[in-house]
């Protein structure tokens, strides 16, 4: 668990953020049909070596590429490839992270290629929407359930489910610390938060059934109804009264 305590920590983990905040800029001019994952994983590793930092998820665990990219009823760790063709209509999921200055930082966001359906579209808004409710809750005093309560609750009202399979994580000098950061669960439960504490928190929510199951790579991860899903992450730190985005 990494709690900062002073401004120059905090000063180093922003620079990791704003890595991520430019891999998404430049990512997002590209998105288009017939493009390849494997090209926007390419132009990912490129511009985080160009700012300094490090891939953060090239290598772990033996995950082979820079980006997880996760199209339509992929839910996360979708491996890029030269093979995967974007087309008009999908929706893609990029999750990416880097080390810089000795700390990580961890974004997801879900994109639409071309022109996409109402329902697409209204999935990612919730999904979005739904971060940033649990990013309200991550103040000092609050309880770790009382981010996830609030990314549940928002879930729900639309008719959606919360994937349960996988959940946020504390984050700082390694990718993955305690605490987890569920999408469900009740208020006033688990950790209470300490101002300085690093969070990533993501929501990941399908338009159908929340189970999914992993495909033979031992990755890729899709939902078991073959609907779609969409992902949406920031690091943040949290707050006295108010939490900072990093990504």
């Amino acid at each position: 668990m990494t709690v900062l305590t002073n401004e120059a920590e905090i000063r180093k983990i922003r620079e990791a953020g704003n890595i991520l905040k430019e891999v998404f800029a430049r990512i997002e001019t590209e998105i288009a049909e017939g493009v390849t994952t494997a090209y926007l994983d390419n132009l990912a590793e490129e511009t985080i070596l160009e700012m300094g930092g490090e891939p953060a998820f090239k290598g772990y665990k033996g995950y082979p590429t820079t980006t997880c990219a996760s199209i339509n009823d992929v839910v996360v760790h979708g491996i890029p490839s030269e093979k995967i063709v974007l087309a008009e209509g999908d929706i893609l999921s990029l999750d990416i992270g880097v080390k810089k200055n000795g700390y990580y930082a961890d974004s997801a966001r879900t994109f639409a290629v071309g022109k996409i359906s109402e329902e697409a579209k209204r999935l990612i808004e919730v999904t979005k929407n739904s971060l940033a409710e649990g990013i309200k809750k991550a103040v000092a005093g609050n309880r770790i359930s009382d981010v996830s309560n609030a990314i549940q609750v928002y879930i729900e009202k639309y008719g959606y489910q919360e994937v349960r399979s996988f959940v946020g994580h504390g984050i700082g000098t390694e990718l993955h610390e305690p605490p987890e950061v569920p999408n469900w669960g009740e208020k006033g439960k688990g950790l209470k938060l300490k101002e300085g504490l690093l969070l990533a928190i993501e929501p990941m929510v399908n338009e159908g059934t929340r189970k999914v199951k992993v495909l033979d790579d031992g990755w890729t991860a899709v939902t078991c109804d073959s609907k779609l899903s969409a992902h949406f992450e920031h690091t943040i730190i949290v707050g006295k009264k108010k939490a900072e985005i990093l990504t």
